[in-house]
């Protein structure tokens, strides 16, 4: 579960908010507060993954609370939830990575669209320590910011990729296109077209797969730690 201070002076709108991130499955609202300091007081003694930040706070501005939320060590996301449109405020929420700017007003809608995509990405983070390479790094920033990565041929996804990556890790020996097409409900030309493209990059390894028959050795696929 994916626990979320919403922080928002504005009484109605911070209880739209509680109510919206609520109603989005696998997310819970940690606590709430009307200032930055209220924030930083609940940080302090709550668990929290995600805040969603106002800019316009009655006692520091947004990207200040951003500043003293990592000087002290805390390591939420932070998700702008704001009517700030100023370039500046924009460039300096990329600067101190933030993970979405969400402009009010908004529909439920489209919170709900970016936290289910950070869900996806926190989902991908907590598979593996570690990455395979620069594709599987472009299709985690893929997720989170909602388009697909320009390096993937024509008609391959993050996703589909992401999919067949985590699928060839925890195999305990090599898969074939075949068993990969059918784990997935895919095609075995569609699993073969991203073993290949995983092989091509050297985050898979090909192996000829002998049966007790005398037929044509299979090619299966191994991951390269």
């Amino acid at each position: 579960m994916i626990r979320v201070l919403v922080v928002e002076d504005e009484p109605i709108a911070a209880d739209a908010h509680v109510m919206y991130v609520e109603r989005v499955p696998g997310f819970a609202v940690a606590a709430r507060a009307a200032t930055a300091a209220e924030a930083l007081r609940v940080l302090e003694r709550e668990r929290v993954d995600l805040v969603l930040l106002d800019m316009n706070l009655p006692d520091m501005h947004g990207m200040d609370l951003v500043r003293a939320m990592r000087a002290a060590g805390h390591p939420a996301d932070v998700m702008a939830v704001t009517s700030a449109r100023d370039l500046d405020v924009v460039r300096a929420a990329v600067s101190q990575g933030i993970v979405h700017y969400l402009l009010k007003p908004f529909a439920f809608a489209a919170l709900r669209e970016k936290l289910e995509r950070y869900g996806q990405y926190r989902t991908r983070l907590a598979r593996s320590a570690a990455v395979a390479d620069q594709g599987e790094v472009d299709g985690l920033l893929a997720i989170l910011r909602g388009r697909s990565p320009t390096h993937l041929p024509k008609g391959m996804s993050p996703e589909s990729l992401a999919a067949v990556s985590d699928l060839i890790r925890a195999a305990s020996g090599g898969l074939s296109a075949a068993e990969v097409a059918q784990s997935l409900q895919a095609s075995r030309v569609t699993a073969r077209r991203y073993l290949e493209y995983l092989a091509e990059r050297g985050a898979a390894a090909r192996h000829l797969r002998y049966g007790s028959g005398a037929g044509r050795p299979e090619v299966e696929y191994r991951w390269v730690p």
